[in-house]
């Protein structure tokens, strides 16, 4: 196997959490494996989440953390986001940075569009992983929610800027988790980690 350029990110804005412990299992089994990976925890990071804008004009510059993750993204072949789901959506820090740092001319081209309109993505011939952590059944994600998150980070965020395939792990019954779940689920990130999947 090939190796891989990998940066992980753990998205959970506490310092202590099941996704920072994915994040670094998914790590700990890609170098063994002989991959490069470089991480971020976002509970360590400051900046203003608020993009504070109602336009792409002048917009805030970034701090040196956002400056550092974009350079990271920039660098890898293969994204890890290993978050919780909290209210159907991204925790709001996270997607904080997504709002300050997936910007034009970075992330997408709005200069050369396709034939809807839509802008030329700059990110392409990366993949990407995503490891959710909730209380929602996976089932009833599906039928209730139709997968909604999935959806958005998959086509809204990373597909728009031109990061696929994104493909999903999720571990529901994550605030409760029966007898040797949180292990069983471990092992599950480690094997993704050594394939860089």
């Amino acid at each position: 196997m090939q190796a891989k350029r990998i940066f992980i990110l753990d998205g959970h804005p506490a310092a202590t959490s099941l996704s920072r412990s994915f994040a670094e299992a998914y790590a700990k089994a890609a170098r063994a494996a002989g991959h490069e990976v470089r991480m971020a925890h976002l509970s360590a990071m400051e900046f203003d989440a608020d993009f504070g804008q109602g336009s792409f004009r002048e917009w805030k510059p970034l701090e040196p953390v956002l400056e550092t993750v974009m350079q990271d993204l920039s660098w890898s072949d293969h994204f890890v986001l290993a978050m919780p789901m909290w209210w159907g959506s991204l925790p709001a820090k996270l997607k904080g940075l997504i709002d300050r740092t997936f910007l034009p001319g970075t992330t997408f081209d709005t200069r050369v569009t396709n034939s809807i309109g839509m802008p030329a993505p700059l990110l392409t011939g990366r993949s990407a992983r995503v490891i959710v952590t909730s209380d929602t059944p996976g089932w009833f994600q599906r039928l209730r929610y139709r997968n909604a998150l999935i959806h958005q980070l998959r086509s809204q965020v990373l597909g728009f800027v031109g990061i696929r395939p994104a493909r999903f792990t999720w571990f529901a019954g994550a605030s409760q988790p029966g007898e040797g779940a949180v292990g069983r689920w471990a092992r599950e990130v480690e094997g993704l980690g050594a394939r860089a999947a």
